[in-house]
Order: structure tokens, then sequence, then C-alpha cells
């Protein structure tokens, strides 16, 4: 599992490390790591042209040092100094004494555009808004230019505990990051600016309680559901589907689509689009009428495309097993149902639809999604999975907030989050807590939409028939 740490508890490790090195000795580690990644990146340091663009602080003084090294290598190396009264004082004497050249802000575009690598020594992490008036034309500089852009822990306008961005940002192809991942290297907006990130060991101490979790495949793999020798279908679980009309039958087909392929044993089916769902799933046990009365269920998935279902909505919000909340099921709720809730609930907004929860503006929510995605989950006591190019899953009882690292643009298409949800209920049913079936389903979809499109469109039924092949690769 991959963990982000907030820039507090990065800095106290980092004080508490410094405390038994020799001065300078942590400085020198990064800069040894960021220099050997570029090194990399380049491919032939020796005659390549690399631009520093230093600010003050330590994150100059990790660009600067890093530079003295590529330049002893034989690298041409520029340092552009954006605060020349402020600058890294021993980074900037070893890059001098290596044969490192220094220039004034007015000549930094003119040495980017002759650049074969530009490192953003800018800002650090500690960074708060949008670059400065002189930084922002050399982060444009930077981005027109045929040089590869290395960040140094975190692109320059970034905030690192969020992943915001407020201004200009610098676009880095490759992030150096040090001691850990920090969540603004993860999370969009910021995650859009960072290209591939390289995480470069320090010898940091870091405690429990990260910010942000990211699962791998061993996660994955352990929290799978797998039927043992005396499982039957019931003891597998059983997963009801509450979802679809008659505008909006595909809805209800997608959802059990999702929900066939997620580890129940067996998938219930209450709605205005039975004949669709049993044409195309025979083994689904269709039933009418009420949730109530739809027999046996180990967790429920209430609203994709169920219109104006308010009645069925509220039968199953008023269950006492898990519940999976989306689409138009969001809308019918309402807040203080799902709170006086007992059993977990899990809810699984996109960002218009947590916006008009919360009632703020989309791009509130698109522009502060750690932010949001918590106040939701505490708005209304449940776990929220918010949809999105870098999805989260929060827990509103606190602790680190999941991020899911798998996933493609392609899946962004109609019906996609309908297959999520099934998937998602149907881990509900098979035993796994909310945060983990909201996590483990995300991951599993983001794969599945790779396998899918294979970098070509996809629709959301090639997403379901495709889980089965995550599945494999992650057991695998």
């Amino acid at each position: 599992m991959r963990t982000a740490y907030s820039v507090e508890t990065v800095r106290a490790a980092e004080r508490e490390l410094m405390a038994r090195l020799p001065e300078g000795a942590l400085m020198q580690r990064a800069a040894a790591g960021l220099a050997a990644a570029c090194g990399d990146l380049l491919g032939r340091v020796y005659g390549s042209r690399v631009v520093l663009l230093v600010g003050s602080g330590d994150n100059g003084g990790d660009a600067l040092y890093a530079g003295a090294r590529l330049a002893r290598r034989g690298a041409g190396v520029t340092a552009v100094l954006l605060a020349p009264e402020r600058t890294h004082a021993g980074g900037l004497a070893a890059l001098r004494r290596a044969g490192g050249r220094v220039t004034e802000p007015a000549a930094g575009e003119e040495a980017i555009r002759r650049g074969d690598l530009v490192l953003d020594g800018i800002v650090g992490i500690g960074g708060k808004g949008g670059l400065r008036a002189d930084a922002a034309p050399l982060a444009e500089a930077a981005a027109r230019s045929r040089a590869a852009v290395v960040a140094v822990d975190l692109p320059s306008g970034v905030d690192a505990d969020t992943g915001e961005v407020h201004g200009a940002a610098v676009r880095a192809d490759l992030t150096v990051t040090f001691g850990t991942y920090k969540p603004g290297l993860l999370i969009d907006p910021g995650r859009e600016y960072t290209g591939a990130v390289r995480l470069v060991d320090i010898g940091l101490d870091l405690p429990d309680g990260a910010e942000l979790e990211a699962l791998q495949h061993a996660d994955v793999a352990e929290l799978l559901p797998l039927p043992g020798a005396a499982s039957d279908k019931y003891r597998r679980g059983v997963v009801g589907i509450a979802a679809g009309s008659a505008r909006y039958p595909g809805a209800a087909v997608l959802a059990v689509s999702g929900a066939l392929r997620g580890g129940a044993g067996a998938v219930r089916y209450v709605g205005h689009a039975a004949d669709a769902v049993i044409a195309r799933f025979p083994e689904t046990l269709v039933s009418s009428g009420s949730p109530t009365k739809a027999g046996r269920v180990q967790a429920w998935v209430v609203g994709p495309g169920a219109g104006d279902e308010e009645q069925a909505v509220a039968e199953v919000i008023g269950m006492d097993v898990p519940v999976l909340v989306d689409a138009d099921g969001l809308r019918l709720a309402g807040r203080d149902a799902v709170r006086a809730r007992t059993a977990p609930t899990l809810m699984t907004p996109h960002a218009g639809e947590a916006a008009a929860l919360l009632g703020v503006p989309r791009d509130e929510v698109e522009g502060a999604r750690l932010s949001a995605v918590r106040e939701l989950a505490a708005r209304y006591e449940a776990t929220v999975l918010l949809k999105g190019a870098t999805t989260l899953v929060a827990d509103h009882r606190g602790g680190a907030v999941r991020v899911n690292p798998t996933g493609t643009s392609w899946l962004a298409t109609a019906g996609s989050g309908d297959v999520l949800s099934g998937l998602a209920g149907s881990l509900l049913a098979a035993g796994l807590g909310a945060l983990d079936a909201g996590s483990v389903a995300a991951y599993l979809h983001g794969l599945a939409g790779r396998f899918a499109s294979d970098g070509a469109p996809a629709g959301a039924h090639d997403v379901a028939d495709a889980i089965p092949e995550a599945w494999r690769d992650v057991r695998a």
C-alpha cells in the first residue's frame, strides 16, 4: 500500500532525523536521489543542458546540489535564481565549484528554450497558492519547451496537502519526491501536474496515521472475497438491486452486470426493468413489488436510473443491512434518513452530485476534492466514494482517505458508474466493510476500464465484461 502524509507530519519527521545526522546530510541524500533520477531521464548526462529554477529555501537547495552533481558528470548547468538574496548558500557554492552558471529570471526563458532538462526547485511542499508573477512565465516557458521537466518533491504551485491548484503551476514530466508521497501528488487537480512520480527514500521514520492511502494489487488481493468448500450462494452473500425505471432500464441492467461479477452468490432485482434484466441476465432473481418483500438480502444498491421512485429508496434506506446509494438515490434519500441508519452506508456521487448535496458549485468540488469528500462523509455520517479521474473514498469516522490509482479517461462514459455501484454492492454483500468495498470496487473497475479500452473507446458493458480479467490480474 502506498501512503501519503501531511506536510506537518513530514516536517516533524525531517526535524527528528536531522537531529541525528550531520548537518546537511539529509539534503545531500535528497539531492543524490534527485540527480540520479534526472540522469536516468536524460539517458546521457555528459553534454546535456540542464536549467535549474531555484527559489528560496531548501527546495532550491535540493535543486542546486543535484545540479552540482550533474555538472560534475559533464552537464552544462544553469541556475535561474528567483530570489538571489535568499538562495541556499551552500547549494549555490557547490554548483559554482562544479562549474555551473548562474543567471537572472530575465534570461531564464532563453535558457529553458535551449535546455534538455528543467529542474523545478521554485517552491517546496510548504508553498501555498499559485506561482508568483516572476515565476509563472518560467513555468509557461518550460511547458512550451522540448525539455523534460522534473519537479523537486512537488510541482511548484500545487498544494502538497490537498492537490489544489490556485493559479499558475509547473507541469512536470517527472516528480521526484522525498521520504513519502504527499497527498497533492495523488489527488486531482494536482495529480495532473506531477507526471510520473518517483519516491526517494531518505530515511524518514513516519508514524501511523497517514492522510491518504492507495491500494495496490497485493492489498486488493487480500480483500477479495473467495468462496470456500462449504460455500453456497447464500453464504457468499446476496445483493439486492433497486434500480432502473421505464425511462432508464439500462441503468438496472448495468448495475446487475457489475453485481454479478462482484463476488456475491446471488443478485436480486426489484424495479421497472425486470424484463430487460432477466433477458440479459437470466441468473438474476427478479421480484416485483416492494424491496422489503424481495427475500433474503445482505446488502442493497439503490438509485441508479431510479427516476422519482422515492418509495423504493425510502424502503431500502430503512433496512438494517449495508446499503449503497447512487445517482437518483442520492437526491431522494435525504440526509436525516441516511444519518439515522445504523448499518453501513456507502454513497457514490460524481462531482456534480456531490456539489448538489453540499450546496456548492461543481467546480468547487472538482478543485478541492479531498475536502469535499471529507465534508460529505461528515455531513451524512456515511462512507463516501467520490467518483472522478482520481476516485476518493472517505469514512465519516476519520482515518486515511483512500485514493484509487487505477483507471482511464475512457471510463468517462454513460453507465460506467452503474457498473461500479453494482460491483461495490456485491462486495458489501460478500462481507466487506463500506470503506474496503468502495476501495476494492474502484480499483477493479478502473483496472477493468483499462483492459476494456486498451487505448480505444469502450462502453460500460465492456467494462463489466472485463471485471473477471481484472480480478484474475489482481489475484495473479
